[in-house]
Parts: C-alpha cells; sequence; structure tokens
C-alpha cells in the first residue's frame, strides 16, 4: 500500500513552487513590453530574439564550463532543449507571426498545456487529474479572449502550422525539463543550471543561422526608444530582455516544472500572456478591454484550478505484478510520495 501521511512541508513546497511560477510567467511576459520599443526603433523581430538567446548565453558560460559534464553525460537532452524549448519556440512563432496575427498565433502557441496533457496520458501513459483537465480548458478559452483571437481572423495553413510547431516545440520545453529531473540509467539527474546553459548556448547557434545578425543595425543600441512617449536606452531594454525575460525567466521556468510536473506548470504558464497584455496595458499605453479583463480572469482561474491538482503516479511492481510501496527521497510539492516509474 502507499504511504498516505501527509507530507512534512508539502504545502510550503507548493506555495514556493507557485511562486516561481508566477515570477517565471511574470519574466517571461515582460519580455514584449521591452522588445517592442526595439522594434519600432528599428530592430527586426529575429534579431532581438537572436539577442535576447545570445546575451543570455553568454551570462550563462560560466555555468556551461562548471557543468560541461552534462556533455559527456547528457548530450541528447542538452541538444533537444537548445533546439526544442529555445530555438524552435522562437523561430517557429516568428515565422507564424509572418502569416497570421498575433493574438491567433499566441493562442495556438499555449494549446501546449493541452498538448502537454495528452503527452502524459497517452504517451507516457500516466493519468491526468480531472483538475488539470478542467484547468487547461478555462486556461486556453481564457487566453482566447485575452489575445481577442477573433479580432482579424483569417484562415492560413501554413501559419497555422507555424504556431502549431511553436506549441509543440513549447511541450518539448515541459517536457524536457521535467526529463532530467531523476536519475535513471544510472545517470545522476542532468542540473538544471546546466540544462539550460547550454539549451541556450545551442539555441544561440542555430538562431545565427537563421537570424544572420550580421545584418542587423547595430546603432539602433546605442540610442533610445519610446516606451509610451518616454525615451528609455535601448541597452537598458535589451539589459532586462537577457536578464530578466530569458536567464531569470528559463531557471525559474525549468525549476517550477520540476516542482509542480509538467502539466501543472504548462498550465500556470498561461499567464504569461495575461502578464504581457497587462504589462502592455500599464507601460506601453495598449488599453483592455472588458473581454480581455474577463479573459485574464478566467485564464486566472483555470491556473489556479491546475495548480491544485496532484498528478498521479503509477505505483511500482514487485516481480508478481502485485503493487508495492516504494518510498522517494524527497516528496515534490504535489505531495505524492510515490516513485515515478514512467516512462521520462
Amino acid at each position: 500500500m502507499h504511504d498516505t501521511s501527509p507530507v512534512p512541508g508539502a504545502p510550503r513546497a507548493r506555495t514556493s513552487a507557485l511562486a516561481l511560477a508566477l515570477l517565471s510567467a511574470f519574466a517571461f511576459g515582460g519580455s514584449g513590453v521591452a522588445a517592442k520599443p526595439l522594434i519600432e526603433a528599428g530592430l527586426e523581430p529575429l534579431h532581438v530574439t537572436w539577442l535576447r538567446v545570445a546575451g543570455a548565453a553568454l551570462v550563462l558560460l560560466p555555468l556551461a564550463w562548471r557543468h560541461r559534464n552534462l556533455l559527456r553525460e547528457r548530450p541528447g537532452l542538452l541538444l533537444g532543449f537548445g533546439l526544442l524549448a529555445v530555438a524552435g519556440v522562437q523561430a517557429f512563432y516568428f515565422a507564424a507571426l509572418s502569416r497570421i496575427p498575433v493574438g491567433v498565433a499566441l493562442l495556438i502557441e499555449y494549446l501546449a498545456p493541452a498538448l502537454v496533457l495528452g503527452w502524459v496520458r497517452f504517451v507516457q501513459r500516466r493519468p491526468v487529474t480531472r483538475a488539470a483537465a478542467v484547468g487547461v480548458v478555462l486556461a486556453v478559452g481564457g487566453l482566447g479572449c485575452v489575445v481577442e483571437v477573433w479580432s482579424g481572423l483569417r484562415f492560413d495553413a501554413l501559419g497555422l502550422a507555424l504556431a502549431l510547431g511553436a506549441a509543440c516545440c513549447q511541450v518539448g520545453y515541459f517536457v524536457l525539463s521535467d526529463h532530467g529531473s531523476e536519475s535513471t540509467d544510472g545517470r545522476p539527474a542532468a542540473d538544471p543550471l546546466g540544462v539550460i546553459a547550454y539549451g541556450l548556448l545551442i539555441g544561440a547557434v542555430v538562431l545565427t543561422v537563421v537570424a544572420r545578425p550580421w545584418n542587423m543595425d547595430w546603432s539602433v543600441l546605442g540610442g533610445t526608444a519610446e516606451m509610451d512617449g518616454t525615451s528609455v536606452r535601448a541597452l537598458v531594454l535589451l539589459g532586462w530582455i537577457v536578464l530578466v525575460a530569458t536567464v531569470a525567466a528559463y531557471l525559474t521556468g525549468v525549476i517550477t516544472v520540476r516542482m509542480l510536473s509538467p502539466q501543472v506548470a504548462g498550465v500556470v504558464a498561461c499567464l504569461e500572456a495575461v502578464i504581457a497584455t497587462v504589462l502592455a496595458w500599464v507601460l506601453l499605453g495598449e488599453h483592455l478591454s472588458a473581454v480581455q479583463l474577463a479573459g485574464g480572469a478566467i485564464v486566472l482561474l483555470g491556473a489556479f484550478i491546475a495548480q491544485r491538482s496532484t498528478p498521479k503516479a503509477p505505483p511500482a511492481r514487485d516481480e508478481e505484478g502485485r503493487a508495492v510501496a516504494v518510498a522517494s527521497g524527497e516528496p515534490r510539492a504535489d505531495g505524492d510520495r510515490s516513485a515515478d516509474v514512467s516512462a521520462r
């Protein structure tokens, strides 16, 4: 039988995990309000993306050196994280923006929580809670209101496919963030700091080929950009994008996934779009409608319901197929003491 006694410190761990998830959503959501003035000042969107990823990779270069053993122990994890979680999401999303409205692309990209739920249920064959499923439905529906998906809606098969590619890459972010959290096949658990550092390095290399930064107007970075009528140094905005919206965002995001589970963290991450919209309202003067405010409340409700769900892990079994109790070393924030024996 499983030990059903309360896990000491589980409520505190859950609170800490949720706080980190909110911090990650705020950090990711704050990228747009800093990037838009730079784009309006003359930089191409893809060049801003390259500056973001390459700058963060340079900041985390000492961490990459410190965890260089990961290149030998987890090369596949690092390559997947760099290609999917960093370069893939950015490249597919910006390509989609060239063909479909921003709101539509953003909504499709944030179908990722539903796709994560499908991955956990049908690929990993792990049961998911009803609360997580309800949270996904509410979060995606509310997000549709926040981005006003019906505004300027037009059908473009290639644009929709590119946006779906961004969503699939974002699934890779959540799944791979959780994948290295436990020791498998005799290999030690992958340190999240090292995974992020190498992921950003690989992503920077890929984006260098795509963005071709040698064609960028570098003079823009030496000037100022307008933020709702206020002049701000371009380098200050770039510093925010690199240090907060990328370094801090990825660090807190990966740790959150490991504490909450991919499906729950994926739903909470929908708050990123809400935060981005609110920050644009406050800092860029882009006002919100009543429908957007209601949609934001629905996303919050969906995230709240999902984060209270407890991911279910299948019980370990003995040689005769009988369920046996397995004690884990450290409880996850969800309070589940059973070992996670599913394929990662």
